[in-house]
C-alpha cells in the first residue's frame, strides 16, 4: 500500500519574429580537458552528454571530457543577464554536474523545512521572490505556517525562521502547493533551477535533501528505478532514494543540482525499502504556469478546486443529506 506523508546563468533567450516568440540558443564555446575547443549551439543536454550543432554535423561531447564552457558571440552579454527564463521558475542549461558533496553545498541553502501546528515537511525556494514549493498534504488545512531556512555561516549552519507565510496556490490531486515567504529578506535567499524530468533515465543517480522524522538537512542518494510510474491516476518518478515522513515536499536533484522531482510518498511495509516516489519536475512546471487556476482563497471552501464531496443518494432509511455549506 502506498503511504503518503512520508547561476552559468543563462536561461532561455527569445527573439520576436512577426510577433511570435522563438527560442534562440546562444552559441557556446566548449573547452575539452585535452585543450581542444569546439563551438556550436546546444541542441540538448543530458547528465552524461552535451549535444552541439556545429552547423554541418551534430557532435555528442561526453560531460567528463569538458573542462569549461561559456556563451560566446553577440548574445554573450544578453545571455549573461538572463536569470529566470520562465514565468515563476528558472532553468540553467549550462549548469555543470558536480560530485555529491559539492552539489549539496551548491543547493543546500535553497532547501527549507515547513513547520505547521500538526507536523513538518520539506520544500525548496524557486526564485528571488521567495516562492516555495512543497506538497499540498504538508500544509492542507493549516493556517499557521513557518519556513525554516538553513544558511552557511562561519563554518556552520544558521537557522532563520520566517513566520509570515502566504499560501499562493494548492492542488490536492497533484499534491503540490506554492507558498511565499512574506519578508523583504527573501530576496537574499538562495534558490534552485528546475530540470527536465523527461530526460531522466533508469539507473541515473539522484539525491534528496529534507527533514525525515525531523532530522534536519538529511541527504539521501539513490538511482532512478522508473522514470514514469503510474500512481493514483498520474505518474511519478520511482527511485531508490530514501524518503520518509518529513521528506514530503522536498526536492529530488540530479547530478547538475537541478530539481527533477518533488518527493511525496513511499511504499511502506515490512521489509520494504528503497521505493520512493516523486512528482516529476515537468508536471510541477505545468502547475506553476497555471497556478491561477488553483489560487488559494481562505474564504472559499472550494479554493484550489478542492470540491466538496457530493451528497449520498437519499433513501427511506437514511436521513436527508445536509447542505454542504452548513
Amino acid at each position: 500500500m502506498i503511504i503518503k506523508r512520508t547561476r552559468g546563468i543563462w536561461g532561455a533567450l527569445f527573439i520576436s519574429v512577426a510577433g511570435s516568440a522563438i527560442f534562440a540558443a546562444p552559441p557556446v564555446k566548449v573547452t575539452l580537458k585535452n585543450g581542444a575547443q569546439v563551438q556550436g549551439e546546444i541542441l540538448r543536454e543530458r547528465d552524461d552528454v552535451l549535444m552541439l550543432d556545429l552547423g554541418f554535423t551534430v557532435l555528442n561531447v561526453p560531460r567528463q571530457e569538458i573542462a569549461a564552457q561559456e556563451v560566446t558571440g553577440p548574445q554573450k552579454q544578453a545571455a549573461a543577464s538572463v536569470v529566470q527564463g520562465e514565468d515563476m521558475y528558472f532553468v540553467e542549461p549550462g549548469r555543470e554536474p558536480l560530485p555529491m558533496d559539492k552539489n549539496v553545498l551548491r543547493v543546500g541553502e535553497a532547501v527549507v523545512q515547513i513547520q505547521t501546528s500538526s507536523g513538518l515537511g520539506s520544500g525548496f525556494i524557486i526564485n528571488r521572490l521567495g516562492h516555495v514549493v512543497t506538497n499540498q498534504h504538508v500544509i492542507a488545512g493549516e493556517r499557521e505556517i513557518s519556513v525554516v531556512v538553513y544558511r552557511e555561516k562561519n563554518g556552520g549552519l544558521e537557522k532563520q525562521v520566517f513566520p509570515k507565510i502566504r499560501i499562493i496556490a494548492m492542488n490536492g490531486f497533484l499534491d503540490l502547493a506554492i507558498l511565499q515567504i512574506d519578508d523583504v529578506a527573501a530576496k537574499k535567499l538562495s534558490f534552485v533551477p528546475l530540470g527536465d524530468s523527461d530526460l531522466l533515465t533508469q539507473g541515473q543517480p539522484v539525491f534528496a535533501i529534507g527533514s525525515p522524522l525531523g532530522l534536519e538537512r538529511s541527504v539521501s542518494q539513490g538511482i532512478v528505478s522508473v522514470r514514469a510510474r503510474e500512481t493514483r491516476g498520474a505518474w511519478s518518478i520511482q527511485s531508490t532514494t530514501q524518503i520518509n515522513p518529513g521528506n514530503s515536499g522536498g526536492p529530488l536533484f540530479n547530478a547538475r543540482g537541478e530539481v527533477v522531482g518533488v518527493n511525496n510518498m513511499k511504499l511502506a511495509g515490512v521489509g520494504v525499502e528503497g521505493l520512493g516516489f516523486s512528482i516529476p519536475a515537468n508536471l510541477l512546471k505545468q502547475f506553476l504556469k497555471n497556478r491561477d487556476a488553483f489560487a488559494f482563497d481562505p474564504r472559499n471552501p472550494n479554493s484550489g478546486f478542492r470540491y466538496l464531496s457530493p451528497p449520498a443518494p437519499a433513501s427511506a432509511k437514511s436521513p436527508k443529506p445536509q447542505d454542504p455549506q452548513s
